[in-house]
């Protein structure tokens, strides 16, 4: 049977927008996984130990234990936050930089909290299930009208079973934002924090959708992940303006160091040009300090960069945030001898944390005297004691044991090195099979390079199978 060139036209549009349609689904389920390893975590310790401060008590009000969900930071400049796993929680960069108090990051903060305490990154699951069962279905329907002649038809019932999958997956998203707000706003609540800084970070999303043209009437709303930013500021503000903590002052020592942070990390991932025009040199504030001595780090100028931290140490001398900048400066600039002196007394007057313990492991070892390579394997252990997933302290630790003549363990750190960084999986079973060789057969030692080797193995296997 043949077609006229017209209905076969009609066939092929109807085909491509089946096809479109599909691909929305697929973006949108991707999206709902969202997969950390793809993206770039900023491990720093002056910003982690502040988001963690920021964090605690939105915690204890959920009934949970100070720590028990961690906050990472990654290097986007998305405006943007979510939670992987069960109990991790990702905030952008952007988000920060957009944010203009704490207040507004623990608006989101609590949130996502919200997300972990519903189960949503697990739950999300459900939605996608009962999206694809009724996309199955509409195939099967159509496939077999068209089987029978109706192909016209067909396509019709296709098409319409997608659309009808991907709006069923939409309102299961919205439904669970919708819970995250009214959870987040108990748990502000319950911690003693305004709701303030959350209305004015929808009000800064809502101003974003309208600068970009997205509409706000109903009939949008079909089609959102979330909920329209203005019923939501509505329906929070209704909440928030009646809760005892609605005209409680911030903290100031919180946003303080907030306010800090943002500044670091301007300086960190912004161009210098951006920052030092942001925080020009006649600001002598310890942000501005901060934030231009990145800014001429990045740009190759390490004495003005000393010269802001020098500045930044006058206000406080044994800030060991402020020990830790100076000594990477140093370091960074090809003077490991000098950086080590800061960075034993930051690593002192931070109790050992463990990412500025690594910092000084690097420093003793690119002086490249064997006489300091004992001291720095003693504070890189002592660093992954205390934080095993680091793959920058394990490959320093390996450099030690190659350096000791210890090929198995620079083997093994080199394998916790590689699973740690993720899409090594080949590096990272090599490493650790080679370890296996070397180490007491039954040592802990012996047994971690077999943990590493199995999962490595099956990672290398289910690449290949994928490809």
């Amino acid at each position: 049977m043949s077609f006229s060139p017209p209905q076969r036209l009609i066939r092929a549009d109807a085909w491509r927008s089946l096809v479109r349609l599909l691909m929305t689904v697929v973006v949108l389920l991707a999206v709902a996984v969202r997969p950390v390893a793809a993206q770039s975590i900023l491990r720093d310790a002056e910003t982690e130990a502040l988001l963690q401060d920021m964090m605690d008590p939105l915690l204890v009000a959920a009934g949970l234990q100070p720590g028990q969900v961690r906050v990472h930071l990654l290097g986007e400049r998305s405006i943007n936050a979510f939670v992987a796993g069960s109990q991790d929680i990702y905030v952008f960069a952007g988000l920060i930089d957009a944010a203009d108090s704490a207040e507004e990051v623990q608006g989101v903060l609590a949130h996502e909290l919200g997300h972990v305490m519903g189960g949503h990154a697990i739950r999300i699951n459900d939605g996608a299930k009962a999206a694809t069962s009724i996309s199955l279905l509409s195939l099967l329907l159509g496939a077999a009208a068209i089987a029978a002649g109706g192909g016209e038809a067909g396509m019709g019932i296709m098409m319409a079973g997608q659309q009808a999958a991907l709006g069923k997956f939409l309102a299961f998203s919205r439904i669970q934002e919708s819970t995250a707000d009214a959870a987040g706003a108990q748990y502000l609540s319950k911690a003693g924090i305004s709701g303030r800084g959350s209305l004015a970070f929808f009000k800064k999303l809502q101003n974003l959708e309208f600068r970009y043209g997205v509409k706000q009437d109903d009939d949008q709303a079909y089609g959102r992940t979330h909920p329209m930013s203005g019923d939501r500021i509505q329906s929070l503000r209704e909440v928030y303006v009646v809760d005892a903590a609605w005209a409680k002052p911030a903290d100031p020592a919180i946003e303080q160091r907030f306010q800090r942070i943002k500044a670091k990390l301007q300086g960190f991932i912004s161009e210098p040009e951006r920052t030092l025009r942001k925080y020009p040199e006649s600001n002598t504030s310890v942000p501005a300090r901060y934030a231009r001595a990145y800014a001429w780090h990045k740009s190759a100028y390490p004495q003005k960069a000393l010269a802001e931290v020098e500045g930044l140490l006058a206000t406080a001398p044994e800030d060991p945030y402020f020990l830790e900048l100076e000594g990477q400066v140093l370091l960074e600039s090809g003077r490991p001898k000098e950086a080590i002196p800061p960075l034993r007394k930051a690593v002192t007057n931070s109790r050992s944390q463990p990412l500025i313990a690594a910092l000084l492991g690097h420093a003793l070892i690119a002086t490249e005297e064997p006489a300091n390579f004992p001291e720095a394997e003693e504070v890189l252990k002592t660093a992954i004691a205390l934080d095993n997933q680091n793959p920058f302290a394990w490959y320093q630790l390996g450099i030690v044991y190659a350096n000791k003549g210890d090929q198995p363990r620079a083997a093994l750190a080199s394998a916790e090195r590689y699973q740690l960084e993720g899409r090594q999986a080949m590096l990272a079973l090599r490493n650790a099979d080679l370890a296996m060789q070397g180490l007491p057969e039954g040592s802990p030692d012996w047994i971690r390079a077999q943990d590493i080797s199995l999962v490595a193995r099956a990672e290398v296997e289910r690449e290949r199978k994928r490809r």
